[in-house]
């Protein structure tokens, strides 16, 4: 294991929290995107590009389990950055048994959130607190079973709204629309 990289992530993804902790605590985070959280998103996804290109994915062997929780937390993170997130998806695809699965679910549904598409797993949520809408509603427990989720209740599974209601879920709020094209979302 890698206990200089696994430290740097360790500190890069506490620092993250700390910020999104005080913030909220001063009720700043609750419109839009807040500048200096962008900030320190931006700052670990720099430093974690750098860390991928002199080890690789950053899996449990390389940097234990505590450094790749830490690693997924900056690219769950990196909204601002698709392509980051996209490539640490596929290297999570190839890392498959030296990752935390659930990992791999979550950062595939939140691609899809930020791309106006259907998710897969239901882990991400529209600003009202609702699952966003899925793929596949009568699959859903058995894919989250499969990734490691906890199972959804039906009451649950229920209230999770049509794909087709993703186009007027997405047009409530354009602004973020326009953020989301503007860093590259598509």
């Amino acid at each position: 294991m890698n206990t200089k990289f696994s430290e740097e992530l360790i500190r890069l993804a506490k620092n993250d929290l700390q910020v999104r902790e005080r913030l909220l605590s001063e009720n700043k985070l609750s419109d839009g995107y807040h500048p200096e959280m962008e900030k320190i998103h931006k700052e670990n996804a720099r430093h974690l590009r750098q860390i991928i290109k002199q080890i690789g994915f950053p899996t449990i062997s390389k940097v234990g389990q505590e450094g790749s929780e830490a690693a997924w937390l900056i690219i769950q993170h990196s909204i601002s950055d698709p392509e980051l997130m996209k490539s640490s998806y596929e290297l999570m695809l190839e890392n498959q048994s030296d990752i935390n699965l659930k990992h791999l679910a979550f950062l595939f549904d939140r691609i899809q959130l930020f791309q106006g598409k259907p998710q897969k797993f239901a882990t991400q949520l529209n600003s009202d607190g609702s699952i966003y809408p899925v793929i596949n509603k009568d699959k859903i427990n058995e894919l989250r079973n499969k990734y490691h989720l906890p199972e959804l209740s039906q009451k649950e599974i229920d209230k999770i709204p049509p794909i087709e209601h993703i186009e007027s879920i997405e047009r409530q709020n354009p602004d973020y629309i326009a953020w989301r094209q503007k860093v590259g979302w598509k």
